[in-house]
């Protein structure tokens, strides 16, 4: 069972035994996922839509608020995922998107879930334009494997957590916001963007320097980022480190601001 990350190597010896997920995004292009999916997709594959699938419609609680739980176990098993599978997520960034996917399967109760390390770019066989429509599985709810903070929690608890922001740098300062009308972070927050938990191919950094990287952070932490996508990405590396799973805060920055009583920094 591989229950973090996966390498192409492993995922062709599986063969039909794992389930992929296509998770290709793009938080400025809605369109991106699906068209990318139909240009080409590793076989097998089905497509999950980051809006459509991976998220509630945007509102009070962020830009991506968690998906009902029943509804997406459902899609699971539209997607002919049973219990016994082994579901494999990847995408072409990194694991930007493939990480949300990975998350929101052990938040409903799968343990035997991971990343394609490298992504798209780590597989060296054909694509294929093909979609199938898979034999329907008999995936279950199951007790959530992971730890979710909500903002009350955060706004009566900041002193007591470590807050991981898994921003770019310059959005973490306030210096530029590209997707959010407000720019800055939550007071007390530290930025780990999640690029920097990748190597220059784009695979995740060996668990020796994953470790270092977040060896500060370890007392409570709280990931999150812009809408609790990439957050997802830390919370993967910090597993790959070695630490207990930290716990993730899915409305993250953009459910944050939608209260102009809460602080903001700087």
């Amino acid at each position: 069972m591989h229950r973090t990350l996966i390498d192409v190597d492993a995922l062709r010896e599986l063969g039909r035994r794992a389930r992929l997920i296509d998770c290709r995004a793009g938080l400025r292009d809605p369109g991106y996922g699906r068209q990318a999916y139909e240009q080409g997709h590793i076989p097998g594959a089905q497509h999950g839509d980051l809006d459509r699938d991976f998220a509630a419609p945007p509102g009070p609680g962020g830009r991506h608020p968690l998906p009902d739980r029943a509804t997406l176990a459902e899609r699971f098993a539209a997607w002919g995922v049973s219990d016994e599978d082994q579901l494999v997520f990847y995408d072409d960034a990194g694991g930007a998107f493939a990480g949300r996917g990975w998350w929101l399967a052990r938040w409903c109760g799968h343990a035997a879930a991971a990343v394609l390390d490298g992504g798209l770019n780590a597989w060296p066989e054909a694509l294929t334009t093909a979609s199938t429509v898979p034999e329907r599985g008999n995936f279950s709810l199951r007790p959530p494997l992971t730890r979710i903070v909500g903002v009350a929690d955060i706004e009566t608890n900041t002193a007591a957590l470590t807050l991981i922001d898994a921003r770019a740098q310059r959005r973490f300062d306030g210096l530029e916001e590209p997707i959010d009308p407000v720019a800055g972070h939550i007071p007390g927050a530290l930025c780990r963007p999640f690029q920097g938990n990748l190597d220059a191919a784009g695979c995740f950094l060996p668990a020796p320097q994953l470790r270092e990287r977040f060896a500060d952070l370890a007392d409570n932490p709280v990931c999150y980022c812009g809408s609790g996508v990439t957050a997802a990405h830390n919370v993967l590396a910090m597993r790959l480190a070695g630490f207990d799973e930290p716990a993730l805060y899915p409305g993250s920055w953009s459910e944050w601001i939608n209260d102009p009583q809460r602080p903001i920094a700087p």
